[in-house]
């Protein structure tokens, strides 16, 4: 499902079902101390990632968390990783074609209480309402929380820097199934010529929400390409 979000440079792998592979010492390390879940879904994690690494005809190698927890690939490569209670994906592209990737999977389910409100904007929220009642089949509230992972998953390789819930306004095409996340930066970030704006495609799957960006290698992304493409709403 994943794959379809994506355009075809990206190659993904995803699984439903917990794998069983041989660590290198390094990632065990990782997770020496955790819980058996957690050790887990960091396995699976990482046999996609291997999986993806063998279709693109690259050597497995360790792919260890960097700052923040951001996976650390090859030189030539983008990527992210993802999972949730049944479901673990990896998704990589050759640098020379896709600049970053975010992805997420989130259950489609509501969010717990109280959540939603420290993770968006009035206008959030007000398109959340309506698409409630309009598009039932879809956990709107929780969507939201699954882009803003994905834009961030997106942002913090690409550019280093943080990047909060409450600097995003998103809002969606529920009938195409893409979104836009608009970057609320100040005008330092700004200048570096860092992306203003994210576009991505969203799906449903097994009880899944899914969650993805690429942004091509040569994304114009300034402020003056941005500025011709704001966001027009929900549609």
């Amino acid at each position: 499902m994943i794959s379809t979000l994506l355009p075809a440079a990206a190659v993904a792998v995803e699984s439903t079902v917990d794998r069983e592979i041989a660590l290198f010492p390094e990632e065990a390390h990782q997770v020496r101390n955790a819980v058996v879940g957690r050790q887990r879904e960091f396995t699976t994690v990482r046999w996609c990632a291997r999986q993806a690494l063998g279709r693109l005809g690259l050597p497995v190698v360790p792919i260890l968390p960097g700052r923040r927890g951001a996976p650390q690939w090859p030189g030539q490569l983008v990527g992210s990783m993802t999972h949730c209670t049944g479901y673990r994906a990896a998704v990589l592209a050759p640098r020379s074609e896709v600049s970053a990737i975010g992805i997420d999977a989130e259950p489609n389910a509501p969010l717990p209480d109280r959540v939603l409100d420290s993770i968006s904007h009035p206008e959030e929220r007000a398109w959340i309402e309506r698409l409630r009642w309009s598009a039932a089949d879809v956990a709107w509230d929780r969507l939201l929380f699954s882009i803003k992972e994905s834009v961030y998953k997106t942002w913090f390789p690409l550019m280093g820097r943080e990047l909060g819930f409450e600097d995003a306004i998103v809002t969606v095409d529920p009938e195409a199934r893409t979104f836009r996340a608009q970057l609320l930066l100040d005008r330092e970030v700004r200048a570096t010529g860092a992306p203003t704006w994210f576009d991505g495609r969203f799906g449903t799957a097994g009880g899944v929400l899914l969650t993805a960006i690429a942004l091509p290698a040569r994304q114009p992304g300034s402020p003056a390409d941005a500025d011709r493409h704001l966001p027009s709403g929900v549609r």
